[in-house]
């Protein structure tokens, strides 16, 4: 029988040194999607709520099919608040992370939301998606369960990585995440990554998360972008998201099938 609480192996892998892979998903969320992406290589799927408009119902089906195929479930809850985090975690993902993450108070937080006393404030609930409905009994698993779930401060924006060593000071943030996007257009150059006040805010949240010897992870546009951010220190790396992986695939496929009949043109 499945223990009532399910280790959690990318939460193991970084904490033990180690590199975890994965994919983002904001579009396709199928039966086969999970599947899809463990026989793909990915070691865990990173479900998006803040951009895709999925809910609850959404979320505990990825769970369950994430869990089958073998890869460690993490949810991108959609904004700040212990209602938004709670049913996410019962729903049995092992990994939340928060949108917009500036302050220490809110790193705070967010541990107090995903772990149970004496660590935070997590309210019990067992018989549901994260025990695999077995009925836990509380004062054994409630441990177990703290070590199942991994945290993940997303800093997207000026006042995060200016606030990023207090933010990943906290005890038991397990993981920053740089979200390249927000942060550029927050200083004022938007998509613009190679501008020298991106590159020094990068540079700023790479220096704090290696003071603090905190994890960072990042969404990577293709390989060559992964292995270049191995090289400044990323340890948590997506391949991009579904969809974009998606479109690239059938670009490049296109153009290649294309070829002949535009050069004979």
């Amino acid at each position: 029988m499945t223990p009532p609480i399910r280790p959690n192996a990318v939460r193991e892998t970084l904490r033990s040194g180690g590199t975890a892979w994965g994919v983002m998903a904001f579009e396709f969320f199928t039966p086969g999607l999970p599947f899809v992406l463990a026989a793909a290589g990915a070691e865990f799927v990173l479900l998006d709520m803040e951009h895709s408009g999925i809910g609850i119902e959404t979320i505990k089906q990825q769970v369950v099919f994430a869990k089958a195929a073998g890869i460690v479930p993490m949810v991108r809850v959609p904004g700040h608040g212990y209602h938004l985090v709670a049913p996410v975690l019962d729903a049995g993902a092992q990994g939340i992370m928060l949108p917009m993450t500036e302050t220490r108070a809110q790193a705070e937080a967010l541990v107090a939301w995903c772990r149970y006393r004496p660590e935070g404030r997590r309210g019990l609930g067992f018989g549901v998606g994260h025990d695999d409905w077995q009925g836990a009994d509380p004062r054994t698993a409630t441990r177990a369960a703290n070590e199942a779930v991994l945290t993940i401060a997303l800093i997207e924006s000026a006042a995060g990585v200016d606030h990023a060593h207090e933010i990943l000071s906290v005890p038991g943030i397990d993981l920053a995440w740089l979200g390249h996007y927000d942060l550029s257009d927050s200083l004022g150059v938007a998509g613009d990554f190679e501008h020298p006040r991106y590159q020094a805010a990068e540079t700023q949240l790479i220096e704090a998360a290696r003071a603090t010897g905190t994890p960072l992870g990042w969404v990577a546009s293709a390989a060559a972008a992964a292995r270049s951010a191995l090289a400044r220190g990323f340890r948590c790396l997506c391949i991009g998201h579904e969809v974009a992986v998606l479109r690239s695939a059938l670009t490049a496929a296109f153009a290649e099938a294309r070829a002949d009949r535009a050069e004979s043109a």
